[in-house]
């Protein structure tokens, strides 16, 4: 799968588990560790590990080797980083993205996707 049709695939598993205030940034432009950041906001805590397993689970049965190479925090933390290499995935409380500013950060990247 292409690293902009898994972007995509990523987010709709998002919208289908009700995530919020969805971002896909093309980095290619920008960095070299990977190709796209998708962003989103979950209401809780267990919204946010709800998200992971998810994903994890729907990418699976796309691909059985679609695993991702690390994940990071948890749902006690407010942020979730699940790494398929050419996509990072973030999992936000709305309180820790405001705290990261992510989109600041990496604001040379171009907006592939914006879902509210």
């Amino acid at each position: 799968m292409e690293s902009l049709e898994l972007a995509h695939r990523i987010a709709e598993i998002i919208v289908d588990k009700q995530g919020e205030n969805i971002l896909i940034l093309d980095l290619r432009e920008v960095t070299t560790f990977t190709d796209y950041f998708v962003i989103c906001s979950g209401t809780s805590r267990r919204q946010l590990d709800a998200l992971q397993s998810a994903l994890r689970e729907e990418l699976k049965k796309t691909d059985e080797h679609l695993i991702p190479l690390n994940v990071e925090g948890g749902q006690d933390s407010g942020w979730i980083l699940v790494d398929y290499n050419s996509v990072i995935v973030h999992l936000f409380e709305p309180e820790m993205r405001a705290f990261y500013r992510l989109e600041e950060l990496w604001n040379k990247g171009r907006v592939v996707a914006r879902i509210q």
